[in-house]
């Protein structure tokens, strides 16, 4: 073999020195990393602080000493400071010579970045910019460019596509060896649009503060490992001197942000501020709290001092929902647009009935992070939510009258009632004959004149003709004077009621009796009636919660022939908590009433459910709206919150039968909370429980028509309903079929049965 040359000496010379220069960088690196690390570690032992909080401790010190990080951590930890090592390719940029860690600004860093190395390694200019609230880049320094060049991109909107929010929303690395790729003609800051670019995101602790820029005049071939690994030390080193700026170290202590954030504090009673942690692939996996507001209140209990410089997702598991607040956190970020988040996604303890509801969350972009906020409501907005809504359920509209003034008040379900856009004229009692067909005018007269000249609380029926469609609506009407000291009627107020259905339904049963009056088939003719109007009214909402893994079998069984429709009802609903709402209900009596009280109950629980509170909360607020919203409505019901994923049933009765739990082919009875009647206690309070349920088991609901016996103590009838459902369950319907057939009640009542299977 031939003796090599010296030239291929050279070659190989320059290759093993090549080769050792990144192994002392790979192995200074790595004692850094190490006595850095043993330094963070004595800070948290000695502070009892998180990881996050000891590097930002580290990072203040080192900010208030004037001395690098690596020389506090050496010594805190009484060691040697290694040494740094920098690839010779690039000249050796000192962390405290260079005065970037001690640097007052952007403007220096960015200098002294450019003087000593990216100039003489044949960069033209680098910029620096930091993240916005509004998810836009302000320009925090720059080397190169010019001060008119620089004045063009002094703020890059968020809706602005440039190769620097590519790389501060990405979290990645972008290499531009030639210019810009194929087909990308996007604005190019500098006059060097051929050259080679790199956009290096700023970041801490996996958190985005800004972006690098950094231009050549003209192509490179490609970016070797050398050089990119040089370069995005460079980043690390100014996001570093960007950060101990500031005590604490990280964008939240910023002084660009330190006002927004006091301004959140100022207007919202709990906020926290979350910026994006992100993978690799810049990817976000979850968001670390930086900031949380002087008057928080956390509905899981934590404390501010337990949350910052913690994971979102760590400190609220049930977060991570598809759909819950980490999808809306991401999506705001993607977006920049606010997201809203119904339901307890803040609570720790999803069977906890104690801590009050979050109705709502809001969540917006704000730096290359979040903010969150909520509030909870207080008794007297939850009463008015619940009135509006009643209001609104029961078609009832509120108004008041000032006499003296003529101003008339219209809550908003009155504007309805009457087909009058909301917010415009409303129509006083004197006016009122205007609007009713000319056969009503001396209901309506006797209205007013009982009211003004009596001066005594009184009700009419009346229909008015809507505003809107001109169709005629039938209405009740309640009111009562207001008096002055010396007697004289000063204002009034009142209710209208929208009864047209009620009315109508009263005269279809009027007008089927008739017709049916005399006949051998009334009987029959009744009974198929009261099967329409059951099957009409009852909802059939089965098939929405399969997407839940659940299997649902409704019946309703009639009593006799003789007998019309009763209050027995069911619901099964998939809330947008990805929640199941599973209800059964009996209100007491038979015909119109019965079935007015039902619908009414049925519509309210499905209108709360989609505040996120719990069962007990539900029925208490049905138990009100039954107290005060209604005519001597009674009733018992049992309502429950299923969680697909933590296969978890959250439930509550009010005077109902407990439901029974058929697990490996045996029932039992669920032990279940007390409550009363809905109806009966206005102050009436309903606890709630959670039981945790295995696939494979059926869950029975049902009404006391299914068992009941006039002679019999109900303890023996749910012991023989219990000895029936004992059995393996396959198939849910035929296994609720069989249970309707062979069960009977001889209490003239009817029967309703839902059966929940998980698969």
């Amino acid at each position: 073999m031939a003796a090599p040359t010296e030239a291929e000496v050279a070659r190989l010379s320059a290759l093993i020195a090549s080769q050792r220069r990144e192994l002392d960088l790979t192995r200074s690196q790595n004692r850094v990393r190490s006595l850095v690390d043993l330094a963070r570690g004595m800070l948290m032992e000695q502070l009892g602080c998180s990881p996050a909080e000891a590097q930002r401790q580290l990072a203040r010190l080192a900010h208030e000493s004037r001395v690098s990080v690596t020389d506090l951590a050496a010594q805190i930890t009484q060691q040697r400071a290694p040494e740094a090592v920098m690839d010779s390719s690039l000249p050796r940029l000192s962390l405290a010579g260079a005065g970037v860690e001690a640097a007052p600004d952007g403007t220096a860093v960015a200098a002294a970045m450019f003087d000593e190395v990216l100039d003489p390694a044949g960069a033209v200019a680098v910029a620096l910019w930091l993240t916005e609230p509004d998810g836009g880049l302000e320009l925090a320094g720059q080397a190169g460019f010019g001060e008119h060049e620089a004045s063009r991109w002094r703020r890059l909107h968020p809706q602005m596509s440039s190769l620097q929010h590519d790389a501060a929303r990405g979290g990645t690395d972008t290499w531009w060896p030639a210019g810009p790729p194929a087909g990308d003609d996007r604005p190019l800051m500098g006059s060097w649009p051929g050259g080679a670019r790199a956009a290096i995101p700023l970041q801490d602790a996996g958190v985005t503060l800004g972006v690098m820029l950094i231009c050549w005049p003209g192509p490179l071939d490609g970016f070797p490992g050398p050089l990119r690994r040089q370069l995005t030390a460079l980043a690390d080193l100014s996001a570093q001197a960007l950060g101990a700026r500031f005590p604490g170290g990280d964008l939240a202590a910023d002084h660009r942000a330190s006002w927004v954030l006091g301004l959140l504090d100022g207007l919202l009673g709990s906020v926290l501020f979350a910026q994006a942690l992100r993978d690799g692939r810049g990817r976000v996996t979850d968001f670390r709290i930086d900031h949380v507001s002087a008057g928080f209140r956390d509905p899981a209990g934590h404390s501010a001092a337990e949350l910052t410089g913690r994971r979102l997702l760590e400190m609220y598991p049930a977060a991570a929902v598809s759909g819950g607040l980490f999808d809306s956190c991401v999506q705001a970020l993607a977006t920049g647009a606010p997201q809203r988040v119904l339901g307890e996604v803040m609570a720790t303890h999803a069977g906890d009935d104690g801590a009050a509801p979050v109705p709502e969350i809001r969540v917006a972009p704000l730096y290359d992070g979040v903010a969150i906020a909520w509030r909870e409501w207080d008794e007297r907005e939850r009463f008015a939510g619940l009135l509006e809504h009643a209001q609104r359920l029961g078609r009832i509209g509120g108004w008041e009258e000032d006499l003296r003034s003529g101003d008339v008040h219209w809550t908003e379900p009155t504007f309805a009632l009457f087909g009058r856009p909301a917010g415009g004229a409303a129509v006083g009692i004197a006016d009122l004959h205007a609007h009713v067909p000319a056969e009503d005018i001396p209901a309506v007269a006797g209205f007013h004149a009982v009211l003004l000249r009596e001066k005594r609380v009184t009700a009419a029926a009346f229909r008015i003709i809507r505003a809107d469609d001109g169709s005629v609506r039938q209405m009740r009407a309640y009111a009562e004077p207001m008096t002055d000291p010396a007697g004289e009627v000063v204002a009034v107020r009142g209710a209208y009621q929208d009864v047209s259905a009620d009315y109508h339904t009263r005269l279809a049963f009027a007008a089927a009796r008739e017709q049916l009056a005399d006949t051998e088939e009334r009987a029959e003719e009744e009974h198929r009636l009261a099967m329409r109007l059951q099957e009409a009214i009852t909802p059939r909402s089965a098939a929405p919660v399969d997407t839940a893994g659940l299997d649902v079998a409704a019946r309703y069984r009639p009593s006799g022939t003789a007998s019309l429709v009763s209050g027995d009802w069911y619901d099964t609903v998939l809330l947008p908590t990805g929640e199941v709402l599973l209800v059964v209900g009996d209100i007491a009596g038979h015909g119109i009433e019965a079935v007015t009280g039902m619908v009414a109950a049925r519509n309210s629980l499905r209108g709360l459910a989609m505040t996120g509170a719990g069962p007990g909360s539900l029925l208490g607020w049905l138990n009100s709206s039954a107290c005060h919203l209604t005519d001597g409505l009674i009733g018992t019901a049992i309502c429950g919150l299923y969680q697909p994923a933590r296969r978890s049933l959250r439930w509550a009765r009010a005077g109902h039968l407990p439901p029974i739990l058929v697990r490996r082919g045996k029932a039992r009875e669920m032990t279940s909370p007390d409550g009363l009647l809905l109806g009966a206690d206005p102050g009436a309070r309903y606890a709630a429980m959670t039981t945790r349920l295995r696939p494979g088991d059926t869950l029975l609901l049902f009404t006391d028509g299914l068992v009941e016996r006039r002679h019999e103590p109900i303890d023996n009838a749910l012991g023989a309903l219990i000895a029936l459902a004992s059995r393996p369950v396959s198939d849910v319907g035929a296994f609720a079929d069989e249970l309707l057939a062979s069960t009977s009640s001889d209490t003239d009542d009817d029967a309703c049965l839902v059966a929940v299977h998980l698969r």
